[in-house]
């Protein structure tokens, strides 16, 4: 069945929860396409759940959105803080949680778009693991460890959600250590006692045929280091922000930090760019199979 055709039903059908449309999948598989498709057939905005796209001047390597592109749709939660910023899903949520409700007021269906899981699902999901404070003490523990030393410690204690977080996702990979240890569960068994706060239409262009997808990965990669990504990451260095930075330890800036000190070539940060951002979407796979079973 078509997309326009599943949300024809969906809006048809009659429910007590306010609705809402997500879109999904993982880096390079279309959403932007789609996403502007249905939000101008609602009428609606939408509210980015990138966690990448959240930084100013991060543009060609996060795949930020060009205003052409928006076609006229306003969007929200896009170049919100600078890079050297720390954002936690927490701080996500709150600001989010403001447009969609300004959105409701008004009459419009709220549209979620774009690749990051956790962001999704701290809007749509209600969970007990929200309801569960911070160690304050046990943080503190973390902050003698590295990146590298935290995500392996997450591996050993929880590796079947380690294997869905970035290695240098600080923050969540912090979050997920604290709720292992204080609570003896993995974040991902808090999954099974989420309940969906809206009437949720859960779309995706992706055709879950990893291949095409590696291969078109393989191409926008490309198409950045030809739109200027080296010029970029250079241009935030040269502005104040740093390596250690939040927004810098992410894909498609990183891998730059080697050939910079003379250690590869550019070659091989491309390479690697395309090789992190293929290790992305297959945790972003993994991730979104659930809500393939509400589709």
């Amino acid at each position: 069945m078509s997309y326009q055709s599943l949300l024809k039903s969906f809006l048809q059908k009659p429910s007590d929860l306010p609705k809402c449309v997500v879109i999904y999948g993982p880096t390079a598989c279309g959403k932007t396409a789609m996403s502007i498709d249905i939000a101008k057939t609602l009428g609606t905005e939408i509210i980015s759940t990138d966690s990448r796209q959240i930084f100013r001047g991060m543009d060609i390597g996060t795949g930020k959105i060009r205003e052409e592109e928006k076609e006229g749709v306003v969007h929200h939660m896009i170049d919100i803080i600078e890079p050297n910023q720390n954002y936690s899903v927490g701080d996500f949520k709150v600001e989010a949680q403001k447009h969609i409700g300004t959105m409701l007021q008004k009459g419009k269906i709220p549209m979620l778009v774009w690749g990051t899981g956790l962001y999704i699902d701290s809007l749509i999901y209600e969970s007990s693991i929200g309801s569960m404070p911070s160690d304050a003490e046990l943080r503190r523990s973390f902050d003698t460890l590295s990146d590298a030393e935290l995500y392996t410690r997450l591996e050993e204690l929880d590796p079947e959600y380690a294997r869905e977080l970035h290695p240098n996702n600080r923050p969540y990979i912090e979050r997920a250590l604290e709720v292992k240890i204080v609570s003896g569960k993995s974040k991902k068994d808090f999954r099974g006692e989420k309940k969906l706060r809206y009437d949720v239409l859960f779309l995706t262009p992706y055709k879950w045929d990893r291949e095409a997808l590696y291969n078109r990965i393989n191409m926008r990669v490309g198409i950045m280091f030809n739109e200027g990504l080296e010029a970029e990451v250079r241009g935030l260095l040269d502005a104040w922000y740093t390596r250690d930075d939040f927004g810098m330890r992410s894909i498609g800036y990183e891998e730059f930090f080697a050939y910079f000190d003379g250690e590869i070539s550019l070659h091989e940060v491309q390479e690697r760019i395309s090789q992190h951002s293929r290790n992305y979407a297959k945790r972003q796979c993994t991730w979104f199979k659930k809500y393939v079973n509400n589709q």
